[in-house]
């Protein structure tokens, strides 16, 4: 996902200094879906206003902190804005998950290994579940439902993630994952 997308999206909804950008993507769990970090993130608001899409609005001095810009987006910037959302929408990449080759090749090793490392991880993923469901219902009243979407989406993703550890964890216990020739319990 393109941090620059995000950015213009936030500032369409109001005028914002980067670091009110950054907790507002970490308070809908935006952090989650794009990799969130101070440096890339001033880095594209710098470029964003380099080449006109937002510009400063305002600049809070303070004796005890560094000047603070306040930045708006501009008509410019509306339209990248528009142009980037349309290209994320048409974009169909294959999803990547870092378990996939493990778990294809894991048979090979300590089943008992696997075993202790899927409980973890699932109750990491029940967290995640749990965490996401709570994001969601709080910001019901305060978000548009396009976020309410992304939020509920992603704890859809998560609750999805669970059932399917949990089924691999169960083959794992009963230690089938050598078995050939015969289907998975979809129940």
């Amino acid at each position: 996902m393109s941090m620059k997308m995000v950015i213009l999206g936030l500032l369409l909804e109001k005028d914002r200094h980067p670091y009110e950008i950054t907790l507002v993507m970490k308070e809908r769990m935006y952090d989650r879906m794009i990799k969130l970090q101070m440096g890339s993130l001033y880095y594209a608001v710098d470029k964003l206003a380099q080449e006109g899409h937002i510009e400063a609005v305002e600049t809070i001095s303070s004796n005890d902190r560094p000047d603070k810009t306040i930045y708006r987006i501009s008509d410019k910037g509306k339209a990248l804005f528009e142009q980037l959302v349309i290209q994320q929408i048409k974009k169909t990449d294959e999803v990547f998950h870092p378990l996939y080759m493990a778990l294809a090749l894991s048979r090979h090793i300590d089943q008992g290994k696997v075993e202790k490392l899927l409980q973890e991880r699932i109750r990491e993923v029940e967290h995640q579940v749990n965490y996401a469901y709570q994001v969601y219902e709080e910001h019901i009243s305060s978000v548009p439902r396009s976020a309410l979407h992304l939020m509920y989406g992603r704890y859809e993703h998560s609750l999805t993630e669970l059932k399917w550890l949990k089924r691999l964890y169960d083959d794992v216990a009963a230690r089938k994952l050598s078995d050939i020739g015969t289907p998975l319990d979809l129940q």
